[in-house]
C-alpha cells in the first residue's frame, strides 16, 4: 500500500476546511485556558474545599457520558458540524455559569462541571464524524492526525496564557473564565458555519439497511486500557517523581512540554508514516511501544536520585510516540470499520470507552502507585499487552465495500457517495 502524502491545503480540506480549522484553534484555546485553572476557580474564588470540587469536576465529566448514545443516534441521523457546534455551546453554557455560582455552593459548580463535561465527551465523536463524512481513507486518517496536532497546539497556547491569569487574583481567575466562554462560543459559530451534513439514506442504501454497527468488543475494552497513556504525562510520571523519587517539580514540567511539542510536531508525519499498514496492527504496535516505555520508567525509578530524573524525561519520550501512535489509528480503525449509516453509533460507542478510562486512570494509577513502582508500571505493562494481543487476534466483521457518506458543504455543492476500499 503507498504511503499518503502530506499535501496541506488538501489536509485542510479533509479536516473540514479552513473555517473548521479556526473553529478546532479556538476551541483547542479556551479548553487550554480552562483545564489549568478550573479546580483553582472552584478553591480560590467560590470557596470549596479541595476534595469537593475533585468531585465535581469528576462527576461531571463520568456524567457527561451519558449523552454518548444520544449523540451517536443524532450523528447517525446526518448531523455533523451541527453537533460539533452544539457540544463547543453546551460548555459555553458550563463557563457561564461559574461567575453566577454563588460562593460555598457546590451544586451549581458541578452543574457547570456536567455541563462541560458532555461538551467535552460529544466534542471527540462529532468531531470524528464531520472528518469521516469530508474525507475518506488514508486521507481521512491525516486528517484525524492533523486535528489532534492542532489541538495540542491550541491547549498548549491556553496554559501558557492561562499562566498568565494564574498570577492573579480571584477577579483575574473569573476574567480567564469570561474569555474562555468567548473562545467557546466563537468556535460554535465557526464550527456551524462550515454547515456539513451527511445524507443517512443514501449512505443506508449504499451500505445496506441490514448491516449492524461493528460489536468491536476486544477494541473497545482494549481502549478502556489504551487511553491510560494519555494520563501518563500528567498523573503517573509527576507523581512518582516528586513523591517517590523526590526530584523537583521542573522534570515533571519538562515531561509535560516534551509530551505536547512531540504531539504536535510528530502526530502527522507518523500516522502518515504508517499508513503503508493495517490500522489494526499499527493499533496493536502501540500497545507494545507504550508497554516498552512502562517497563522502561520502572527501570528509570531503580537508577536512583542522580540519573533517575533524566532517565524518566527519556522514556517518556518513547511513552509519546506510543501515545501518538495509538491515537492516530485508533479512531481511524472505528471509522473504517462501521458502515456509514452506524457510524455516529460505533463512534459514539468509542467514546464511552475513552472517558470510562480516561475517568479511572487517575484513581488507578495512584491505587497502583501506593504499592511502588513495580505494581505501577508493571501494572499498566501487562494490562498494555495483553490489550494490544486482543486488538490484533479480534477479527473484523467479515470484508465489505466501504462507501464515503453523502454530504453537502457550505457552498451547497454535494459531495456524491463513492465506493472506497478499506484496509483495517
Amino acid at each position: 500500500m503507498a504511503t499518503t502524502k502530506i499535501r496541506p491545503r488538501a489536509l485542510v480540506r479533509a479536516s473540514g476546511g479552513p473555517r473548521y480549522a479556526v473553529a478546532l484553534a479556538v476551541d483547542a484555546l479556551g479548553t487550554g485556558l480552562l483545564r489549568p485553572f478550573l479546580l483553582l476557580y472552584g478553591v480560590m474564588v467560590l470557596k470549596l474545599s479541595a476534595p469537593a470540587t475533585g468531585i465535581a469536576m469528576t462527576v461531571g465529566a463520568v456524567v457527561g457520558l451519558v449523552c454518548m448514545p444520544a449523540v451517536g443516534r443524532w450523528l447517525d441521523r446526518g448531523a455533523r458540524s451541527t453537533v460539533v457546534a452544539a457540544s463547543m455551546l453546551v460548555r459555553v453554557l458550563g463557563v457561564a455559569l461559574l461567575p453566577a455560582t454563588p460562593a460555598g455552593n457546590v451544586w451549581l459548580f458541578a452543574t457547570a462541571a456536567l455541563f462541560l463535561g458532555i461538551g467535552n465527551q460529544a466534542w471527540p465523536a462529532a468531531h470524528a464524524a464531520l472528518v469521516a463524512t469530508v474525507a475518506r481513507g488514508r486521507e481521512r486518517d491525516a486528517a484525524l492526525a492533523g486535528g489532534r496536532a492542532l489541538r495540542n497546539a491550541g491547549l498548549g497556547a491556553g496554559a501558557l496564557l492561562a499562566t498568565a491569569f494564574l498570577a492573579g487574583d480571584t477577579t483575574a481567575l473569573q476574567a480567564l473564565a469570561a474569555v474562555t466562554g468567548l473562545a467557546y462560543l466563537a468556535a460554535a459559530a465557526l464550527a456551524w458555519s462550515v454547515h456539513v451534513r451527511a445524507h443517512p439514506a443514501a449512505a443506508a442504501a449504499e451500505d445496506g439497511d441490514d448491516e449492524p454497527a461493528p460489536r468491536m468488543r476486544a477494541l473497545l475494552a482494549a481502549n478502556v486500557i489504551y487511553v491510560f497513556c494519555l494520563n501518563v504525562p500528567e498523573i503517573a510520571v509527576p507523581l512518582v517523581l516528586v513523591t517517590q523519587m523526590h526530584a523537583s517539580p521542573v522534570w515533571s514540567a519538562a515531561v509535560f512540554v516534551a509530551n505536547t511539542v512531540l504531539v504536535v510536531t510528530l502526530q502527522i508525519p507518523v500516522t502518515v508514516l504508517l499508513s503503508r499498514f493495517s490500522r489494526r496492527s499499527v493499533l496493536a504496535l502501540s500497545g507494545v511501544v507504550l508497554a516498552a516505555s512502562y517497563l522502561g520508567f520502572l527501570a528509570a525509578t531503580s537508577l536512583g536520585h542522580g540519573w533517575g530524573a533524566p532517565a524518566v524525561v527519556l522514556v517518556s519520550v518513547v511513552c509519546t510516540i506510543g501515545e501518538i501512535i495509538y491515537a492516530g489509528s485508533a479512531t481511524a480503525l472505528v471509522t473504517a470499520l462501521a458502515p456509514a449509516h452506524v457510524l455516529g453509533r460505533a463512534l459514539a460507542r468509542f467514546q464511552l470507552s475513552t472517558g470510562f478510562g480516561l475517568a479511572v486512570s487517575p484513581a488507578v494509577i495512584t491505587a497502583l502507585a501506593s504499592h511502588g513502582p513495580a505494581a505501577l508500571w508493571g501494572g499498566l505493562a501487562g494490562a498494555t499487552l495483553l490489550s494490544a494481543s486482543a486488538v490484533a487476534a479480534e477479527r473484523d466483521q467479515g470484508p465489505r465495500p466501504r462507501h464515503r457518506a453523502t454530504c453537502s458543504r457550505t457552498a451547497g455543492t454535494t459531495c456524491s457517495a463513492k465506493r472506497v476500499s478499506c484496509s483495517r
